[in-house]
């Protein structure tokens, strides 16, 4: 039964929904803020053909099933969602910029769609301000090296965060990744207009990217807001739990 309404019954593509072994790894996936893009085959080919039952489904813990226009899947809480909700951190929300930016890019054909840690960091010093992102790590802005090694090793960690959220995809131990159409998720408001790879060049550079959050501290480490899908880059704390 779907809820307290005894006169209200499982449907038959539900319940065959639900039955399926993988949903048990895939709700929870879900619930803990992974995004579910085409190249996890098994489990996108479950939510496209269970979208409309799956998405009442959620509905019951104040949560919206969304399908992207990438394609992608992923669970957006409303406030008052029984569904645990946590922030990520500025460097976080930057990284992610500059990942939706290298997907746009023509480097990304070049390289066969393959990138590496230091390639991410080079591109994320030559786009953003590098004081400011010096304070991000250290509080001050001396461009040291051992601030840029502290930086470097924030920005993997960054990655690692994005990883587990179904934004990139590590091949093998080699510190080389992939990056997935879901990290689309933020360059949301760049989906239209002449040149999307300009605009979020600029959304970067003007510090749009950047969000004053707490470090993530929930089992989901994406803050889902009711508006997140159409403008990430505006998130606050300012709804969110202690």
């Amino acid at each position: 039964m779907l809820s307290t309404d005894t006169n209200e019954f499982m449907s038959e593509k539900l319940a065959k929904a639900i039955s399926n072994p993988l949903f048990p790894a895939l709700d929870s996936m879900l619930r803990a803020g992974r995004h579910v893009s085409s190249d996890d085959l098994d489990n996108h080919a479950l939510l496209s053909d269970f979208e409309l039952e799956l998405g009442a489904f959620y509905q019951r813990y104040n949560t919206e099933l969304v399908k992207a226009p990438e394609g992608f899947f992923y669970l957006r809480p409303r406030s008052t969602s029984l569904i645990g909700r946590s922030v990520l951190s500025e460097l976080d929300m930057l990284v992610g910029k500059v990942l939706c930016f290298l997907y746009l890019s023509p480097e990304r054909l070049a390289h066969e769609g393959i990138f590496t840690n230091q390639e991410l960091y080079e591109e994320l010093l030559s786009l953003a301000d590098e004081s400011k992102l010096m304070k991000l790590v250290t509080n001050r802005a001396s461009g040291s090296d051992l601030d840029k090694e502290k930086l470097f090793e924030k920005v993997r960690t960054s990655l690692r965060r994005l990883r587990r959220l179904g934004m990139v995809i590590n091949i093998g131990e080699t510190g080389k990744f992939s990056i997935s159409e879901s990290v689309f998720r933020f360059g949301a408001e760049v989906r239209v207009g002449d040149d999307v790879r300009e605009a979020q060049l600029r959304l970067i550079r003007d510090g749009e990217a950047v969000v004053h959050t707490k470090e993530p501290s929930q089992g989901s480490l994406l803050e889902e807001q009711e508006d997140m899908n159409e403008k990430l880059d505006q998130e606050t704390t300012e709804e969110n739990e202690a």
